[in-house]
């Protein structure tokens, strides 16, 4: 089995919904198992805070979905726009799941990268004037 959070091989935890009673079958289940205390807690926060229902998608989510609108729009018409879902084969399928995906995974990447960046240069500049102040010797 794998890790809910990061799916590596799962390790022994788990986790169970304490709102349903104990002869429920959906109390336990062998999706929420995880690979180590680290994703076994990060699992349950986020089923504290969301009360064991999908949250909503943040904004750089919804940029990121938005984003793949374009990248999809050329696969479907490039395999032609007229032909339903259904009759598309196997291969064209897993490449409009891939298209998707890559589009995805490629503006979180970026976005991610965008803020690093931005926090990166205001710690550089934070750390500058510190400097600043401790080369003049006013300490405040």
């Amino acid at each position: 089995m794998k890790c809910a959070v990061c799916s590596r091989t799962a390790k022994g935890f788990g986790y169970f919904n304490p709102r349903l009673p104990r002869s429920d079958p959906r109390r336990y289940s062998d999706r929420w198992v995880f690979c180590s205390m680290r994703c076994q807690n990060a699992f349950s926060r986020l089923m504290e805070k969301s009360g064991g229902h999908m949250i909503d998608p943040s904004d750089m989510e919804l940029a990121a979905m938005a984003s793949c609108l374009a990248p999809l729009g050329d696969y479907v018409g490039s395999i032609g726009m007229q032909r339903p879902l259904a009759d598309y084969r196997k291969e064209e399928v897993l490449m409009l799941v891939e298209v998707v995906v890559t589009a995805y995974q490629e503006h979180m990447l970026v976005e991610h990268e965008r803020i690093a960046e931005k926090d990166r240069a205001f710690f550089e500049e934070r750390l500058s004037r510190q400097s600043q102040r401790a080369s003049t010797g006013v300490p405040f």
